[in-house]
């Protein structure tokens, strides 16, 4: 199993939800931390700092049990601006692609840090070109 297999199959069994729904919310995911406003995974991180959920986000990179997130607290740190265009991109509202990404961000931020530390830009790059393969296929 794939890494995007992997991680859609997991997010989906989080929240109960049809693979398909997830395949599409994850490609969001992806877009929505890629985007120039977030600034991939260190930009993401930064984020849930400074926004008082620092806390959950390492629970995600650690070794240990993933903190889980509401949607609410999602919306209190994610850049609003960035994630009504993905949303938009997607088909889907923002309210709904927030419920997803809180059970799919964490999910994806500790498959994107397997060794306990998030991996540096170039491996990412590589990280997320295995996810949007396995989009494809």
């Amino acid at each position: 199993m794939g890494l995007f297999d992997e991680v859609v199959s997991m997010a989906a069994s989080a929240a109960g939800g049809q693979e398909s729904q997830h395949a599409t919310a994850l490609s969001a995911v992806i877009n929505y931390v890629n985007s120039p406003q977030v600034g991939g995974i260190a930009g993401l991180q930064k984020m849930f700092h400074e926004g008082g959920l620092g806390g959950v986000f390492n629970s995600w990179v650690g070794g240990g049990q993933n903190m889980p997130i509401s949607a609410d607290q999602l919306q209190s740190v994610l850049h609003s601006g960035a994630l009504q265009e993905v949303a938009q991109r997607a088909g889907l509202n923002p309210d709904q692609l927030t419920g997803m990404m809180s059970s799919i961000l964490p999910h994806l931020v500790d498959k994107l840090s397997p060794n306990g530390q998030l991996p540096d830009a170039s491996a990412l790059q590589f990280m997320l070109k295995g996810l949007a393969a396995g989009q494809a296929g």
